[in-house]
């Protein structure tokens, strides 16, 4: 099969490209065109309307501005790449009849900025909070408006094939919640090296459970989605289990062979702190307060149910062991 990844180059490409390029023939397309292992050629979108553009099975989108937990970047950029770019690339899919399937890696955050109740199923009516979230809700809508536009109607925008204006042709949409995995820089490091210097965890108070989604996991879906015959639709996607922040500093603490120090302060107290934070423009700051105490679990029961399986292949706890001893290196 010929694939074709956009944003190929970031770290959910680099980890699909080993995944997939032993039984596959992987092409990229990103705004820097370097040469990369498991990769034949790395094109620039400029390259799109070539008439050497090789021909293609199905497409990968994971091109997009990633969310600024900093709140630096113009809420225009957001939508300027997260939906400009998929629609750019959704089009050329609709016209190529030769490529069948397309995958839109979006966000859990495109549903909803929070969980309430238990936890967040694809039956939810979009609420997104914030550019990022909104700029790839605006992508969504604008795939599913060309794919299967009845489903705009429906409360949950949910569609099959059924709903399929285009024929032979089938579509996913991915959300899923914060993925990690070994050499990944992101909250989980912050997270890490704030344990490792020895600093007490000062957030001890708040009892949350949060979902993650380990690379591995996404990984054996994404082929699953390429090699089954899955029907199109919005999926979620996390691994199986839920943890709560505390649970986390204890598997790093036991992966750095450290003890645990975690504080229970008084929520009011953090809150406050936070909320300095972000005036003098701090690493805690009100939002990133919220990703770090929040109660966030997503359900992946549908794409388990729709690729056959009864669990993920990698249990969260070990996913995330993996990541943290990545940062020791």
């Amino acid at each position: 099969m010929n694939i074709l990844i956009t944003g190929v180059h970031g770290f959910v490409g680099s980890n699909l490209v080993k995944a997939l390029s032993l039984e596959n023939v992987i092409y990229g397309l990103d705004i820097v065109t370097p040469e990369k292992e498991g990769v034949v050629k790395t094109f620039s979108w400029d390259d799109l309307d070539s008439t050497d553009f090789p021909q293609i099975d199905a497409i990968i989108h994971l091109a997009g501005k990633a969310h600024d937990t900093r709140n630096k970047s113009a809420a225009d950029v957001y939508f300027k790449v997260n939906k400009g770019l998929t629609q750019r690339i959704f089009d050329w899919y609709l016209t190529h009849e030769s490529t069948k399937k397309f995958i839109f890696f979006s966000t859990v955050k495109s549903a909803s900025d929070r969980v309430e109740g238990e936890c967040l199923t694809e039956e939810c009516v979009p609420t997104p909070v914030g550019p990022y979230g909104e700029s790839k809700i605006k992508a969504e809508n604008y795939i599913i408006g060309h794919f299967a536009p009845k489903a705009l109607k429906r409360p949950y925008h949910n569609f099959d094939d059924s709903d399929s204006v285009i024929k032979d042709k089938q579509v996913y949409i991915m959300r899923p919640c914060m993925i990690h995995g070994p050499g990944n820089k992101g909250n989980l490091n912050l997270l890490y090296g704030v344990v490792n210097k020895g600093i007490p965890w000062p957030l001890g108070a708040f009892e949350n459970c949060r979902s993650f989604t380990s690379i591995g996991n996404l990984c054996m879906v994404i082929e699953g989605l390429l090699t089954k015959n899955v029907p199109s639709g919005i999926y979620h996607m996390g691994d199986d289990e839920a943890l709560s922040t505390n649970e986390l500093i204890q598997v790093i603490c036991e992966t750095l062979g450290k003890k645990a120090h975690i504080w229970r302060i008084p929520k009011k107290i953090m809150n406050g702190v936070a909320k300095v934070g972000g005036w003098l423009h701090l690493p805690l700051n009100p939002l990133r307060m919220q990703k770090l105490t929040e109660n966030y679990v997503v359900s992946n029961s549908k794409i388990k149910s729709a690729l056959g399986i009864k669990q993920m292949p990698i249990r969260a706890r070990d996913g995330l062991t993996d990541t943290i001893r990545s940062f020791k290196q």
